[in-house]
């Protein structure tokens, strides 16, 4: 990618964040941490890599997103407006009564949701049947998926895992948004799920490590694992939880806490100022 394809990305995620604090302030709940840990990732897959068609979002032939931590449904909303699928301004009715946006994704209310998810685990088992279902029928999507590192600790996750390298599901990639941090605290001794890369290694998976904020990391990514034929690929996306809003950054404390007034208008400052300075540039 060349310097103005990453510095339009920059933007794009800016974007997103703004909307996911908005989202969560607009609820007065929800996952701020989470969803600004993975956005650079759904950035990356929606505004450069993925096949989707915003008209119909249905389509067979697209490539297929299972947001596997369903909690950060902010991110993965943000991310569908901003690609076109419905209106940013419906974004702040996010776990709202009467809203279509409920606290986790739902394919049968959102266009653009290939999968519900929310239970931790379940995502990516989905994933792993759809990636199945394009061998089976020919197809030539591709389906790709976001985990939680607490997520892991999800015994159905390596069943998943274990399915989806005895199918030799090359056109499946999966991203582990690795933030160190759940809600009860740092993983390693919430449940300490490492060695991760081994584990994913010895399971039968491609292995790639990451910085899941690098636009270029990410993206070579996603071209090292079309590229990897007979097993599938998870990316060890190195994050930081809240990136993008120094008070929120690596506190597990925003695993699962709206702003106030006051931080949420920090929160805007900070990622407006941003963008200011990526406009400088």
């Amino acid at each position: 990618m060349d310097k103005q394809e990453i510095k339009a990305l920059k933007k794009q995620a800016t974007y997103i964040r703004k909307h996911i604090i908005d989202e969560v302030y607009s609820a007065a709940s929800g996952h701020p941490g989470g969803s600004l840990s993975c956005t650079d990732i759904l950035t990356t897959l929606y505004f450069k890599e993925m096949r989707v068609d915003t008209k119909n979002p249905k389509w067979e032939d697209r490539d297929r997103f299972v947001l596997s931590k369903g909690h950060c449904a902010p991110a993965l909303y943000a991310t569908l407006a901003e690609k076109g699928f419905f209106p940013t301004e419906d974004l702040t009715q996010f776990r709202q009564a009467d809203s279509y946006l409920e606290g986790h994704p739902s394919m049968t209310y959102v266009p653009g949701v290939d999968m519900s998810t929310g239970s931790l685990g379940q995502g990516i088992s989905t994933a792993v049947g759809m990636a199945l279902a394009g061998k089976l029928d020919n197809k030539d999507y591709r389906v790709y998926s976001i985990l939680g590192d607490g997520e892991i600790q999800e015994g159905q996750v390596w069943e998943a895992c274990m399915a989806a390298a005895h199918y030799k599901l090359d056109n499946l990639t999966a991203f582990l948004d690795y933030n160190g941090l759940q809600i009860d605290g740092d993983i390693k001794e919430v449940m300490s799920p490492e060695p991760v890369t081994d584990k994913f290694k010895a399971f039968g998976w491609n292995v790639i490590l990451i910085d899941a904020h690098d636009y270029e990391q990410i993206y070579d990514a996603i071209q090292q694992a079309k590229t990897t034929k007979g097993k599938p690929t998870m990316v060890i996306a190195k994050s930081i939880k809240g990136k993008g809003v120094s008070f929120m950054e690596d506190q597990a404390g925003w695993h699962g806490t709206a702003p106030n007034k006051e931080q949420r208008d920090q929160a805007i400052a900070e990622l407006d100022a941003f963008l200011a300075g990526l406009e400088v540039e």
